[in-house]
């Protein structure tokens, strides 16, 4: 089982949207978001000016996937400036830097093409990156830092809103038969692999703490009736543009993983009419969702 991690986030100004530091208790590196219309105030912050990496993010509006940008820069600060006047599609950047001086640019460019392919698989934003940088050649016990570097930047980038090397998906190798394993734990392993056969398609889902995955590869249904919840329209259309779902004959089909915040919306957008997901998703074992659900309460 993995182990806690405590974030301490300081507010600069006592205000959620303004510039905020965070941290991780016994962790070298640390993390200033900020406001691009506050870009002027990172000179107050040396932190800024070393080397390091940082995500352009646009603001989270609509339905399509935001916009991201990842960079390294040997002076952080000075590099924005140029930024700030090239692209325009951002409002808040999240730096990273090392508290001792130990980041070389060796590090940065290793760091900056490891994000970048974390990211681009993780899928969640739109990179306005081009080609994934090269990796620069780094000694083994630099790799291993560096792994663990970008470990602690993912998380601070969740506590910070932005999961953009979040996988939808986290791959478990945890066994239902483990006997240390808890029953929350057991409830997760069972609902990460259900299926849903309606109408000759078949779909693959799982439920997660962000919500209900679509896997990719579902066959659902091209068409639906006018009972489809009215949001699922949009969402379908949305994916559709996406290229998230494709037409295939008269069916579609997932082309990738697809987070959405019900089981019962999943069903529904498979099966293009109303369903209830709990009483749809199946284990392979055959029990409905809804029944390892109730099981997982009375545990």
């Amino acid at each position: 089982m993995p182990l806690g991690k405590s974030i301490r986030v300081y507010l600069a100004d006592a205000t959620v949207t303004g510039i905020r530091y965070a941290e991780l208790v016994n962790w070298t590196g640390h993390a200033i978001a900020c406001p691009r219309n506050r870009l002027s105030e990172l000179t107050n912050w040396p932190e800024a000016s070393k080397p390091g990496v940082y995500f352009l993010f646009e603001g989270r509006f609509g339905d399509t996937k935001p916009v991201a940008y990842i960079g390294e820069s040997e002076s952080v600060t000075q590099r924005l400036t140029n930024h700030d006047r090239a692209k325009d599609f951002w409002n808040e950047v999240v730096i990273f830097t090392s508290k001792d001086e130990n980041l070389t640019k060796a590090h940065i460019k290793y760091l900056e093409s490891s994000l970048v392919t974390l990211s681009k698989r993780a899928d969640r934003y739109q990179l306005q990156n081009g080609n994934t940088p090269p990796e620069s050649g780094l000694p083994r016990a630099d790799r291993d830092a560096m792994s663990e570097f970008i470990e602690n930047v993912r998380m601070v980038l969740g506590i910070l809103g932005y999961p953009i090397l979040e996988p939808i998906l986290r791959h478990s190798n945890i066994s239902i038969a483990d006997d240390e394993a808890s029953p929350a734990t057991n409830a997760s392993a069972t609902t990460s692999d259900l299926v849903f056969r309606v109408n000759n398609f078949v779909a693959y889902g799982a439920q997660t703490d962000e919500g209900f995955v679509l896997k990719k590869g579902s066959q659902l249904s091209r068409t639906h009736t006018e009972s489809l919840p009215g949001k699922l329209s949009s969402i379908k259309a949305h994916l559709l543009n996406e290229g998230s779902l494709q037409i295939d004959g008269d069916r579609m089909i997932a082309a990738a993983d697809i987070l959405l915040s019900s089981s019962t919306y999943a069903a529904a957008l498979v099966a293009g009419t109303s369903r209830s997901g709990p009483q749809s998703w199946k284990t392979p074992e055959g029990k409905t969702l809804k029944e390892v659900e109730d099981a997982a309460l009375i545990n």
